[in-house]
């Protein structure tokens, strides 16, 4: 391994001035953590961060400035909700069914397990940003650390999981607009009208005039779970209790298969992957230095909620969890539910599939000037690529219609990947050669990446193998749809 300590300061050559202006106003020549100059402007504050409206060299998108969009223009706490909100969406839905197969105990400890890995994953990236400016993707990293192939193996491991996320937020749009109407239209007409509004949304170009989207779907979300939750409490019998008399069972720990506890585990990883939105949001962040804060304020709010979501839930439908969970607690709450939750879909659905686009976008505009500039080029390159991306969103969402094995293949096969294996690795190569090699800290810290990259492959490996073998044997007993089915997907 080669690298660069995360200790390292950044190279003066780097840094590129401007001469002060005059203002009534505090003025100072700032440089970022980036090593990015910034020139010397009024100093206002929003979002808790201070605001530089003038002229920006950044190793990404050039020089910004009023000539074109804004790409560094995200504060703190706006990218503390874009983090939550890629995460909390399609995952939340699966975890009470998580519980159901492994129990309490088990799956408690699981998804703290994987909160706890993927969270250090989300900090690796930040600390990666700073020592490489010039990474804004997964693909970045890669292409640091293993040159032109690594960045199109993992580049392409990377864009497909943002995309089949982006895919998966179709077919969940397609059941709750399908739930709504009582399937009052082919179920790929619903996919299709999902995948068109996400693609209208999508196509605005910078995170930080979409964060406040990010605010309008976490409410959403966590209004349709609430309501799930009182609902379930307060209901007699779920909507998947056969007729008669029935009984609830829940199990402080039960006795799976294997690949029911790995796909469980699956869809625990697919509830956490949003780390690839990480390196987007941290590479549009007014100051990175405050990247740390958005992701701790982030997990522990994501984590709380998940707990308390899959165990209410869990607790007062028991066995009879519908996937996705919004269908466990009778018809009218359903479609309550879902009506509630459709603008939380749709806004998750719009977060991966601009930050898909947007990792096309800078490939191939990289290094023009069309790039962050307000030209033909820009605005033909962009939108083509929103529609490119949602409409192989939309491919993957009809190919695999039936919502729980969807998330399960996602989390194993490419999840793991790009959320475990790929940043403890980046640990390691950034501080291989790091000033503090040899110290009992650098040891534990190694010692625990290399751990940690060996459960990645082992999650992903056998993940994977369990996902397949679910989805087959679902195909062979005609249980589940078929692909590109206007038959209703709802389970009404």
């Amino acid at each position: 391994m080669s690298s660069t300590s995360y200790n390292q300061s950044v190279n003066d050559d780097s840094i590129q001035s401007y001469p002060m202006e005059e203002s009534k106003k505090d003025k100072a020549l700032m440089q970022d953590d980036l090593g990015h100059a910034e020139i010397a402007r009024p100093v206002d504050v929003v979002d808790g961060d201070r605001v530089d409206d003038s002229k920006v060299v950044d190793a990404v998108w050039g020089t910004i400035d009023e000539g074109g969009p804004n790409y560094r223009s995200l504060g703190w706490m706006r990218a503390s909700i874009l983090m939550m909100k890629t995460q909390i969406g399609l995952g939340v839905l699966g975890l009470p069914a998580v519980l159901d197969v492994l129990g309490y105990v088990p799956g408690v400890i699981v998804i703290l397990v994987i909160a706890t890995i993927i969270t250090w994953s989300d900090l690796v990236v930040g600390y990666f940003k700073l020592n490489h400016p010039e990474v804004y993707t997964a693909a970045d990293a890669a292409y640091i650390m293993w040159g032109p192939i690594g960045r199109e193996t993992i580049g392409f491991a990377y864009w497909l999981l943002v995309v089949a996320i982006a895919g998966a937020t179709f077919l969940s749009i397609s059941v709750a607009f399908n739930t709504i109407t009582e399937h009052a239209a082919c179920t790929v007409v619903w996919a299709v009208i999902g995948a068109v509004i996400v693609a209208a949304f999508a196509s605005i170009q910078t995170l930080g005039r979409i964060s406040w989207l990010g605010w309008v779907g976490l409410v959403s979300i966590c209004a349709s779970v609430i309501t799930l939750m009182i609902a379930a409490g307060l209901t007699d019998r779920p909507s998947l209790a056969p007729p008669g008399a029935f009984e609830i069972i829940t199990q402080v720990a039960a006795s799976p298969t294997f690949v029911d506890a790995i796909n469980a585990v699956n869809i625990v990883v697919f509830a956490y992957a949003g780390t690839p939105n990480f390196y987007n949001i941290v590479g549009e962040m007014r100051q990175p230095k405050h990247y740390t804060k958005s992701v701790i304020a982030a997990q522990i709010g994501v984590t709380t909620l998940y707990l308390i979501v899959g165990c209410v839930v869990y607790h007062f439908v028991g066995q009879y969890i519908a996937s996705p969970a919004l269908g466990s607690a009778g018809f009218t709450v359903k479609k309550v539910c879902y009506g509630l939750a459709l603008p939380g879909l749709i806004v998750g659905g719009l977060l991966y599939a601009h930050i898909a686009a947007k990792y096309m976008f800078v490939r191939v505009l990289r290094k023009s000037r069309h790039l962050s500039k307000n030209t033909p080029i820009h605005y033909m390159v962009w939108f083509g690529i929103i529609i490119f991306t949602c409409g192989i969103g939309f491919i993957i969402a009809e190919a695999i219609p039936f919502f729980g094995d969807l998330l399960s293949l996602i989390g194993a096969l490419l999840g793991t990947l790009i959320c475990i294996q790929l940043e403890a690795y980046m640990w390691m190569w950034d501080n291989w050669r790091s000033p503090n090699r040899g110290t009992t800290k650098w040891k534990l810290l190694m010692a625990m990446n290399v751990i940690l990259f060996i459960i990645g492959w082992f999650l992903m490996v056998a993940g994977t193998y369990g996902a397949v073998v679910t989805i087959n044997n679902s195909f062979k007993s005609g249980s589940v749809g078929s692909a590109f089915s206007c038959a209703d997907n709802s389970g009404n």
